[in-house]
């Protein structure tokens, strides 16, 4: 059966999504906004797959926020942009994308889209980067890494710090090595002298509780841990006192990692915002910085049912999912 001519990811039931009708807006673009053709969106293995599509629905939702598009039409007041470029929002996983322009950020010239779908991964660990204490050469260990752990890896690493890298899965660690992380772990290496208590700061993309205790084990005196991944589940039976006992006696600091510490906006007293590490990222990316190769496959939306099953159950062949939505079925 073909794809409806404007459609989109929806998630009908627990662990079930469709590509359903979703009919554009009929109205043009008000004077600040910009609309056009989605070219490839990007899965988020965590936010919509744990966070959506294995929970409970009472009616059905979209999901979605990484999205490549075509622009196709703008308000009166954009002038910056116009059709046939290429732009970057915070969109859905919908075959049409419309957005205030100051939301949208152009992609830079010979930028894949899929690769620029990756700048909303690098995006999350950016705040944690710009907010941290720590500073290069300082170690920093990123425990976690699927999609925002492999960024924040390469990302760090890129910033000039000492990064070391821990995941429990084998193919996660090659690829980070792939991408340029020159020391990866099975575990965090609590026991290793040459690490343990001499990190400046933990990146936790896990959500796992081992790898937070692991992680204020290994911070030195004053060291921070950043809690960037969402722990969609408990995992484990450690007890509080373990996690109180280490941050006390390191002096630790444990925060959370939220994303949205920064404004989304910079202004005359903050310099730094979502929208300018997006730019950022996508400028590291189409230099070449950050790499994305051997990381995604590329689906179409008509096979969302079959991509959030792999992700779920760990079967995806790769660590990321984009549709295209060039080839709808």
């Amino acid at each position: 059966m073909s794809a409806p001519r404007d459609c989109a990811v929806t998630v009908t039931a627990r662990e079930r999504a469709e590509l359903l009708p979703a009919e554009r807006e009929a109205r043009p673009p008000a004077a600040d906004e910009v609309a056009g053709r989605t070219l490839r969106t990007l899965v988020s293995a965590g936010t919509e797959v744990a966070g959506v599509y294995a929970a409970e629905r009472a009616k059905p939702t979209g999901l979605g926020y990484a999205a490549v598009f075509e622009v196709e039409a703008v308000g009166a007041e954009v002038k910056d942009l116009q059709p046939g470029d290429l732009a970057f929002a915070m969109g859905p996983h919908r075959s049409w994308q419309r957005a205030r322009r100051n939301a949208v950020v152009p992609l830079p010239a010979g930028l894949a889209a899929e690769a620029a779908c990756f700048t909303r991964m690098l995006c999350v660990s950016c705040t944690t980067l710009v907010t941290t204490a720590a500073r290069p050469p300082d170690p920093v260990l990123v425990t976690g890494l699927g999609p925002v752990g492999n960024m924040a890896a390469q990302l760090f690493t890129l910033a000039g710090y000492e990064v070391l890298a821990a995941d429990p899965v084998a193919e996660r660690r090659r690829l980070a090595e792939l991408c340029g992380v020159r020391r990866t772990f099975a575990a965090a290496p609590v026991e290793d002298p040459c690490w343990a208590g001499k990190v400046a700061l933990v990146v936790e993309c896990s959500g796992h509780e081992a790898a937070v205790l692991a992680g204020c084990r290994m911070v030195r005196r004053r060291g921070e841990v950043v809690l960037v991944g969402v722990p969609w589940a408990k995992k484990t039976d450690i007890p509080a006192f373990e996690v109180l006992h280490a941050v006390f006696h390191k002096y630790a600091v444990l925060r959370s990692g939220w994303e949205w510490e920064l404004p989304t906006q910079a202004d005359d007293f903050r310099a730094r915002s979502i929208v300018g590490n997006l730019e950022a990222g996508l400028g590291w990316l189409a230099a070449g910085r950050i790499r994305t190769e051997g990381l995604y496959q590329v689906l179409p939306p008509g096979r969302c049912q079959e991509a959030y099953q792999d992700i779920l159950h760990n079967r995806s062949p790769k660590l990321v999912t984009i549709f295209d939505w060039t080839e709808r079925a």
